[in-house]
Formats: C-alpha cells, sequence, structure tokens
C-alpha cells in the first residue's frame, strides 16, 4: 500500500489508514471529510457511545470458525456491512466511486451510489456487484424521478432515501476553508456542465452546502415518501432514522430498512449518537422491517456491537474514504477486507459461530 515504506508495517486497523490519508490529503479535503457540523459534538458521541457499549462474551461454545456471511435485504453478503453512500469520491482519487465499487463487489458487500456522486449512477453500476442508489429529495420531482427510473435501469437492487437533510449542516470546517469542488470533480448525475454553485469560492461559506440548498427540497414529508412507494418496485430503505416514533411509521408506509444514523455527526448537532437510538428503534419495528447501523463503525468489534443491538448489520463510511485516498481500489479493499477480519475474530472471541448467535450477546452501557 502507497503510505508505507521498506521495513514499515502495513495498516492494521482503520486507525492507521486514517493517519496516512490525513498525511496525503490537502487540509481542505481532509476537513471536508473528517469534519462535522456545528461544534462535532455529535461526532465525537457516535464514537464514545460506541466504546461504552460494552458485550458479555459467551465460553464453550465450540466455535472454530465463525462464519460472518449472512444477508441484507434478501441477497447473501460475505459480512453484514454495506459501503455507504458518500458524495465526491474523486476528491480523494482520479477512480473515486469506481475503484470504491470494485472494492464493495470483490468484498461481496452492497455499495450504495450516491446522488452526488461524480461519476454518473450508470458508470458506477456498470462495475457489478450489488447497487444501491442513494436518493436526496429534489426540488425538481421531474428530476428526481429520472434519477429513480436511471437506477432501476441500471439494476440498483434498492433505493435509500436520506431523510435528515433538509439542509446540509452547518460544517465549520468548510465554512472557514471557503470550500468548493475542484473544476476536476462535479456533480455528475446531474449533467455534464460543471454546476456553479459548487465551484465558487465564498468565504465564510461551503459552495457543496450553497449547491444542495438550492437542489434539496427541505419540506420533504410522509406524504412524499408515500408518493415514491407508489413509483418505483425497489425496495425503499430510509436512511437517518433515530426516534422510535419515526421508525415505526416507516415500518407502516412498508420501508425495507431503516438506517440508525445521525449522518456520522455531520447534520444536526445535538442529535443522540446513533447506538444509543438503536435498541429503541428495533424495538420499535418489532421484525417489520430491517435496521441498519450508521455512524461511527470502524471496527468488527463495532459490528458485533451492533448485531447485539439487534442491528441487521452497519453501513460503512469514512474508513472507505480513508482507503480510496491512501490506495484508490486497493486501499478501499483493504479496510474491508480488515473489517471482516475484525469481525471474523471478534465471533470468536465472544463465542459466536454465527450473525445469530452474535444477536444473543447481551450489550451493557458503561
Amino acid at each position: 500500500m502507497s503510505g508505507t515504506g521498506p521495513g514499515q508495517c502495513p495498516p492494521l486497523c482503520a486507525a492507521d489508514v486514517e493517519r496516512l490519508a490525513a498525511a496525503g490529503l490537502p487540509a481542505e479535503v481532509w476537513d471536508f471529510v473528517a469534519g462535522g457540523s456545528g461544534d462535532e459534538s455529535t461526532q465525537a458521541a457516535n464514537r464514545a457511545a460506541l466504546d461504552r457499549l460494552r458485550l458479555l462474551p459467551r465460553i464453550l461454545s465450540g466455535t472454530g470458525e465463525p462464519d460472518p456471511s449472512g444477508s441484507l435485504l434478501g441477497g447473501p453478503v460475505a459480512m453484514p456491512a454495506v459501503v455507504a453512500p458518500m458524495a465526491y469520491q474523486r476528491l480523494l482519487h482520479p477512480d473515486g466511486e469506481l475503484a470504491a465499487a470494485r472494492a464493495a463487489a470483490r468484498a461481496q458487500v452492497p455499495y450504495v451510489i450516491c446522488t452526488l456522486s461524480s461519476f454518473t449512477l450508470e458508470e458506477i453500476a456498470a462495475v457489478g456487484g450489488t447497487r444501491w442508489f442513494q436518493l436526496y429529495w429534489l426540488r425538481d420531482r421531474g428530476r428526481l424521478l429520472d434519477l429513480v427510473r436511471r437506477a432501476e435501469a441500471a439494476g440498483c437492487e434498492a433505493l435509500v432515501v436520506t431523510v435528515d437533510v433538509p439542509v446540509m449542516g452547518r460544517r465549520l470546517r468548510d465554512m472557514r476553508n471557503g470550500f468548493a469542488l475542484p473544476a476536476s470533480v462535479t456533480a455528475a448525475n446531474f449533467g455534464a456542465e460543471p454546476l456553479p454553485a459548487t465551484h465558487t469560492r465564498l468565504a465564510g461559506a461551503s459552495a457543496v452546502a450553497t449547491h444542495t440548498g438550492l437542489a434539496f427540497e427541505p419540506a420533504l414529508g410522509w406524504a412524499d415518501l408515500a408518493w415514491l412507494r407508489e413509483n418505483t418496485t425497489l425496495p425503499l430503505v430510509l436512511k437517518g432514522v433515530l426516534d422510535p416514533r419515526d421508525a415505526a411509521r416507516a415500518a407502516e408506509l412498508g420501508a425495507a430498512a431503516v438506517v440508525v444514523s445521525n449522518h456520522g455527526g455531520r447534520q444536526f448537532p445535538g442529535a443522540v449518537a446513533s447506538v444509543t437510538a438503536l435498541p429503541p428503534v428495533v424495538d420499535a419495528v418489532a421484525g417489520r422491517c430491517s435496521v441498519l447501523l450508521d455512524s461511527g463503525v470502524r471496527s468488527g468489534t463495532d459490528v458485533l456491537r451492533a448485531l447485539a443491538c439487534g442491528a441487521d448489520g452497519v453501513m460503512y463510511g469514512r474508513p472507505v474514504l480513508w482507503g480510496l485516498a491512501v490506495d484508490g481500489e486497493a486501499g478501499v479493499a483493504l479496510v474491508l477486507d480488515l473489517l471482516r477480519t475484525e469481525l471474523r475474530e471478534a465471533l470468536l472471541l465472544s463465542g459466536c459461530p454465527d450473525l445469530a448467535a452474535a444477536r444473543e450477546l447481551t450489550a451493557v452501557f458503561g
């Protein structure tokens, strides 16, 4: 892997890859990836809550070779993880989303194509593997429906509707940097021409936030989700659910899954840590839909923690970007391989032969 020299130890965990990415990226790009909203306290809370969550391992289970494979939304996966939707991945590497999607396909986990991807959804879907498409709700409903039809035609197997971004949160790092996209990085799904708002630097403002403010519909409501349900046969996944009342309503709407997420600490800065919200959401949906955990997941032990709290799997976000920044497709492949290796070891050490046993572990918030 690039970033390591002769005699140096290769990355052994996601934090090692993070350090390499931070050292190699331009400061303002690193801030775009690493930053959260407001005082970034929600981002810190995600890690603190996961670190407080302790498990009671079982003993004498006879487990020798645990099996981390399973299924998500009815499709097989090598581990219960999904590569989360993340925008503008060409900021990290010239191959961007194509490299990350190839690595996800090799790892046999779903890859979620972002509305704000820097390659078109068709180009990314052509890589193969299991593809889901993430949908931001646009003011222009005709353009939104066009994206849905394109995702269907490209073979995407689910629609992941992000429901916690009526507006982009105040990401102070980006505002202080006057962050704007370079001319070489565009919102490819919006057409070949660069969008001026994303490339114009303004002191004290994020150009990405300016663009999303123009493009996104801030008044998204349950009636809009019902309309979408009537206009596609793809399973709907609602990403950004924290309150169990909203999770119950999503299940009643017919959602295939909800993603318990505070957007990695990048939206409402006073939100609860995602893993803290997870058990009440699991109780509220009562098996009517799948539940995924997003925000702060960094290791196989974190995946095990999520399973023990009732999740069916996790979304894996920033570590994928770190790997992409360090070594393109090979870097993403490394972080996904590390995650699976860590999960297998966590299963073995906790006495779990498989994912079903992991869900029977006792979790304690210390």
